[in-house]
């Protein structure tokens, strides 16, 4: 996976994957996007969050989705880089009251793109 267009529009399938996930609350989709040892760090209002992937599913799982409360669709790529078999992207995730940023680090482990990595933080 070398070639710079066919890893972007990998990445940007799994990215609305995450996306489609987080807004309609469908974890088992969420799950794929993950590698299973990832983390969730960052900072929610100026407080710390830290959790695994598993944490912040089953967070996910018990909560109404953003589409259950009747929520426009706002989430968007801001911005990729892609070098070799890694990648960053920066993302856009407006849910609830929040205005997440979040910059996904991530990777191919056995040949898939996933991510492993989650930094976010609310931006008012």
């Amino acid at each position: 996976m070398d070639n710079f267009s066919t890893s972007a529009a990998l990445i940007t399938a799994l990215i609305m994957n995450y996306f489609n996930g987080i807004y309609n609350g469908d974890a088992a989709l969420l799950e794929k996007t993950f590698h299973p040892k990832a983390l969730v760090v960052g900072d929610i209002k100026g407080l710390p969050y830290f959790k695994t992937v598993d944490q912040y599913i089953e967070g996910v799982k018990g909560r109404k989705s953003p589409h259950e409360l009747g929520e426009k669709f706002k989430m968007e790529i801001i911005s990729l880089e892609v070098i070799n078999n890694t990648a960053v992207a920066k993302v856009k995730v407006p849910i609830f009251e929040y205005n997440y940023y979040d910059q996904l680090s991530l990777a191919v482990v056995d040949g898939k793109w996933v991510i492993v990595n989650k930094l976010l933080t609310n931006v008012n």
